[in-house]
């Protein structure tokens, strides 16, 4: 009976009062089981978490293969459900990971689907998230988080219309949670989002807090209120209370009912029921709690689950009238119990930074895996480069079903939607899986390379000579491509994926000494001639390689266009345009690296560098870099000082600066290179670059030695005289930039217990220091996500490799221990891009630099021996997709056909378009303000004649958005300069003949339609796989 009064007591401090519930619409939230308004209503919510890959491949979950390993099917799970629901309407599930419902869909006959989407209609079968995954929020890029969430979306609603399209974001295993993706979900019109994974000293403070459910700005200096998002923290991470697990693998005890039978335990069974209950009401604001009721691939066999299930609804609210309990116990979704939360008229608290990094107990940071599988991570950013690319032709050249490309670019979008996932580009996954993603990435660049050489067969083509096609290299970084080594002649053809004209330089292997490169225009280019390193020689993956030289000249590329160079090996001695490198062993005497923009100083003892001199500004600073090794620390894992480095974990047990062994010269006039050697396996090569305001830093690292039984972990670090005051600034998933302080957390009291790992948070495309008093920046880009770090102040440093020995216990099974082609240690190459100017100029390069980075040209091959003259007669040399460049602050972030039914009554074929302000509010005087760009006449091969603006998901007219409003106790968000900001008033479109207004950070979604458009794509690219 103590109990009991315990709940009274709860419902008088709660303060109930009547919540209508609307019943008027199929789905949606009108679709909800009745609550009861004067009673703590708790939602169980049916549900299974299917990870896109992990400890098996994403097929092999799939089918259930392979169970020695994990006992998981994810077909049967969704065979099981469907019946279960089937059988009685207010039983209620959920289903989040598209990808592999996508796949039990289509192998389903007519009768069963019509079953299905009678399910979905009346709210029994809900889709969460929606998503190809439930991606990763650390290692991944916000256009492909848009892009897989885009893939989901458009399948719901082919497939489902407006009942499909989810509500919720539903984030509950991700390895810490990043503010970018809280406000992505916001513009994807989602009024909710849960999530499982919070710092463990965050979540004691939020218990006793009663703050475990916000309002998130997921935008708070740029969108304001549009990128709000109501955010929950579930009690359980995503498990259901202990002792009420009910699937078929689970060891707690069913519900026995039967009083003539021995063992009854309904009564022990209630009593714990209501304890939990009573635990976690406690923690909560409003008379509603919900209860997640699955786990990892649940629900093989539901009907264990929901018999058990109605047996806990059944008798816990009988005790409404034999005990006048105050709990009412039904069947729910996340949505429904929003919904609740919504009409519940409270006042929420607020967040405005990030849940990074992840920490579960004291010593034991999650901020490994923001650099696990590094290769990995790099091969997908690419990838994402090589889809936009690829969707962005097949629009310009606007393809037919008669070319097969809808299918063909489907293989690579459902690929890249797999290795979204939080065990997929996390690197968390066991190697055979992390085998597969590459495989499929692979597959998908294949399917879409027949795509580009379709496109360029329309768009090169003058007349009715046929293109040669062309053939692409995808270990320039290596030095290794068939193409440039084995042919004395080839032409390259660069596409620029991005709205402005973009200069890049290239790198070609070859095996010659001196090369003719002749530009669009048939006019000479100035090339340098640099050797394959020895360092570059013996990665095993150039296996086959024969160049010996590396080909270097700078490219001109215009706007979402191409360009056609020429190239040919010459016997002629060296001129002005064809230049050899040489060589110099550093010989003790500092040196200077120069060009326009600034001018590096160097050791002659070592090859490090010292100073750093903007020729602008005058301004120098004293900086310094190296290599580093963090020791991987031991351990097994049964309580936090024992936790050993892993996969997910980063811990350190010492550090290991090395000195340099040894460093060469390279000079030129393209470009001058210092090339040091930290150790036999781990190397710097310094560039500079004729006119580039940057210097560039390739670093290449293994195979990481393990003879010794030491795990390690290899930074690359820049010392500096910046004074910094524990600051340090990284993006949020290549977007908004996040200020971080060492030791510290914005929302609790932060008690350290890694000082290295705890400071530890996802780079996904930068990183930097200021000195405020000086007015000085230093950034460093780089080629992928990576962990970095301000460990000191005025130092800047990122993780590149890692190497472990242990497992950390969390799941895979087994220690991030990547062996490489020759099973000796995996070799990983990447670069670094370092820029030093003053604060109030340093946005335009970097916001500048990182979208020509992420969307670096592509160079592609064709072997000819073809003249100019003759090749020009019959082939485009430069050709621009625009009429004119867009603006210097804006990038047009998606072109491409769209995917499915046009949403509206429009009969031809219609085209996706995001156009993205990619600046923040105040970053600079001219580029941060509101820009406008008209479409209608855009483009070279069409002209727009009608247009309707989506949410970003592209899954929703924005007019017939109606998200749910919340209280939060700062409804005036405030500015960095803690003015009240607020944002400029969207302009809405009328037709498209108006120009698209952009304010700071924003992103508009438009479905347009073209003039004298072509029939609508019948293919429906969902029955391929990826």
């Amino acid at each position: 009976m103590i109990l009991f009064h315990g709940f009274v007591f709860f419902l008088s401090l709660i303060g109930c009062h009547a919540i209508p519930v609307e019943r008027n619409a199929e789905c949606g939230y009108g679709s909800c089981n009745p609550v009861k308004d004067d009673m703590i209503n708790v939602h169980l919510v049916p549900h299974t978490h299917d990870d896109v890959g992990w400890l098996k491949t994403v097929d092999q979950y799939y089918y259930g293969a392979r169970n020695i390993i994990q006992n998981a099917g994810v077909q049967y799970v969704l065979d099981s459900v469907i019946q279960e629901l089937a059988g009685d309407p207010s039983k209620r599930f959920i289903y989040v990971e598209i990808a592999f419902f996508a796949r039990w869909w289509r192998e389903q006959d007519e009768s069963m689907q019509t079953l299905v989407k009678g399910l979905v209609n009346n709210g029994q079968l809900e889709f969460i998230l929606g998503g190809w995954c439930m991606n990763d929020e650390a290692s991944t890029h916000y256009n492909a988080i848009i892009d897989q969430h885009s893939l989901g979306f458009e399948f719901l609603r082919q497939n489902f219309g407006e009942c499909g399209r989810p509500r919720i974001g539903w984030q509950i295993d991700p390895f810490g949670h990043s503010r970018e993706q809280a406000s992505l979900f916001a513009q994807f019109g989602f009024d909710g989002l849960y999530f499982g994974r919070l710092d463990y000293q965050d979540k004691d403070t939020r218990l006793n807090q009663t703050t475990m459910e916000m309002i998130w700005h997921g935008s708070p200096d740029n969108l304001g209120s549009k990128a709000d998002l109501f955010t929950g923290v579930l009690p359980n991470l995503y498990q259901p209370p202990d002792g009420f697990c009910f699937d078929i693998f689970c060891d707690d005890e069913p519900i026995r009912d039967d009083p003539r039978l021995h063992d009854y335990n309904v009564d022990e069974k209630v009593y714990d029921f209501l304890s939990a209950v009573q635990d976690q009401a406690k923690h909560y604001k409003t008379n509603h709690i919900i209860m997640t009721m699955g786990s990892d691939f649940q629900y093989q066999n539901a009907h264990h689950w929901y018999k058990n299930m109605d047996k806990l609804i059944k008798y816990t609210n009988m005790m409404q009238t034999t005990n006048n309990m105050k709990v009412n116990v039904l069947y729910s979704t996340p949505s429904c119990y929003t919904y609740q939360l919504n009409r519940a008229d409270k006042t929420w608290p607020t967040k405005k930074d990030d849940f990074f990094p992840y920490a579960h107990r004291d010593h034991s940071f999650w901020s490994g895996y923001f650099s696990s599988r590094a290769a990995l991570k790099g091969y997908e950013r690419e990838t994402n480069t090589f889809l936009q690319a690829c969707k962005q032709l097949d629009a310009l050249a606007m393809l037919t079903d008669m070319h097969n490309n809808t299918l063909n670019i489907q293989v690579l979008r459902e690929a890249m939607g797999v290795v979204q996932h939080h065990d997929g580009v996390s690197g968390t996954e066991k190697q055979e899986v992390a085998y597969d993603y590459a495989m499929r990435l692979a597959n998908g660049r294949t399917a879409c390379q027949k795509v580009m050489n379709d496109a360029f067969a329309k768009l090169i083509q003058k007349g009715s000579e046929g293109f040669m096609g062309v053939a692409f290299c995808d270990l320039l970084n290596i030095s290794a491509c068939e193409v440039t080594q084995n042919n004395k002649q080839f032409v390259m053809v660069v596409y620029n994926p991005v709205g402005h004209t973009v200069s890049r330089w290239l790198r070609l292997p070859v095996i010659g000494e001196a090369y003719t490169v002749m530009g669009p225009d048939n006019s000479p280019v100035q090339t340098q001639i640099v050797p394959v390193t020895k360092r570059t020689m013996q990665i095993p993956e150039r296996n086959g390689a024969i160049a010996t030289n590396e080909l270097v000249f700078k490219v001109s590329i215009p706007a979402l266009g191409f360009s056609t160079y020429f190239i040919k090996m010459s016997n002629s001695k060296p001129t002005k345009e064809m230049q050899q490198s040489r060589m110099e062993k550093i010989q003790g005497k500092d040196f200077i690296m120069k060009n326009e923009h600034m001018a590096l100083t160097l050791d002659g003892n070592t090859g490090k560098w010292k100073s750093l001199k903007d020729l602008h500004s005058g301004i120098e600073i004293n900086v310094t870099n190296d290599m580093a090794v963090y020791y991987g620390m031991p351990g097994n894992c049964s309580r936090g000082d024992f936790q050993p480095s892993g996969a997910y974990i980063f811990r350190p047990n010492g550090t290991a600066p090395s000195g340099p062994s040894s460093a060469m010269l390279i000079k030129g006039p393209l470009v001058t290179e210092v090339h040091t050697s930290f150790s036999s396996w781990a190397t710097l090569v310094t560039r500079m670059y004729t006119g580039e305001p940057y210097t560039e830093v390739e670093w290449t690292v293994g195979p990481i030695p393990i003879d010794d039984n030491l795990g390690k972990e290899v930074v690359v670090r820049f010392m500096t005289d910046l004074k910094t005051n524990s600051m340090f600034y990284t993006d949020a998933n290549g977007r908004e930039i996040i200020t971080r302080k060492r030791d510290y957390r914005e929302t609790w009291t932060f008690n350290q217990t890694e000082p290295v790992a705890g400071n530890y948070a996802p780079v996904n495309s930068r990183i930097y220091i200021k000195d405020d008093n000086k007015g000085l920046q230093f950034t460093v880009l780089n080629d992928r996500s990576q962990g970095g770090s301000s460990i000191q102040d005025g130092e800047v440093e990122l993780m590149v490799h890692r190497r472990t020995l242990y497992d950390d216990c969390l799941g895979v099974g087994e220690p991030m221990n990547e062996t490489g082609s020759d099973h000796n240690g995996l070799i990983i190459r990447g670069k670094m891009f370092v820029h030093s100017g003053t604060t109030d100029t340093a946005a335009q390069f970097h916001r500048d630099f990182a979208l020509r980075q992420y969307m670096a040209p592509l160079p592609m091959f064709a072997v000819t021996d073809m003249k100019y003259s003759d090749y020009s007669t019959y082939f485009r040399t430069m050709w621009s997709g625009l009429k004119q460049e867009l603006p210097p602050n804006v990038h047009l972030l998606t072109l491409e056909q769209f995917g499915g039914p046009p949403i509206g009554p429009v009969d031809t074929q219609t085209y996706l378009i995001r156009l993205e302000h990619f600046y923040e509010k105040g970053e600079d005087a001219e580029l941060s303000q509101p820009v406008s760009v008209n479409i209608q006449d855009l483009f070279v091969p069409f002209s727009i004649v009608g247009a309707e603006e989506l949410t970003l998901g592209a899954n929703l007219a924005l007019s017939d958005l109606n998200r749910l409003q919340w209280q939060a106790k700062d409804q005036y968000v405030r500015d960095k300069e803690d003015k009240i900001y607020k944002v400029e008033k969207r302009v809405p479109l009328s037709s498209a003949l108006d120009p698209v207004m952009l304010n700071p950070m924003e992103i508009r979604t438009l479905q347009v339609t073209l003039r004298g458009g072509f029939p609508q794509r019948k293919e429906n690219k969902f029955d391929v796989f990826s």
